[in-house]
């Protein structure tokens, strides 16, 4: 019982902190464009 005392609280830490990354990498726009990166390997740019 007295280590639950210990990891419920250091899992609600844990619980935030990856709620803050996610909060964050939603902000600063990683996931605006999906599919560009993708089809980026596709396209050919080289010139003769």
């Amino acid at each position: 019982m007295e280590t639950l005392y210990l990891l419920v609280p250091m899992s609600l830490v844990l619980v935030a902190l990856i709620a803050g990354a996610l909060w964050w990498a939603l902000n600063a726009g990683q996931y605006d464009d999906l599919d560009r990166p993708g089809e980026a390997i596709l396209l050919d740019n080289d010139k003769p």
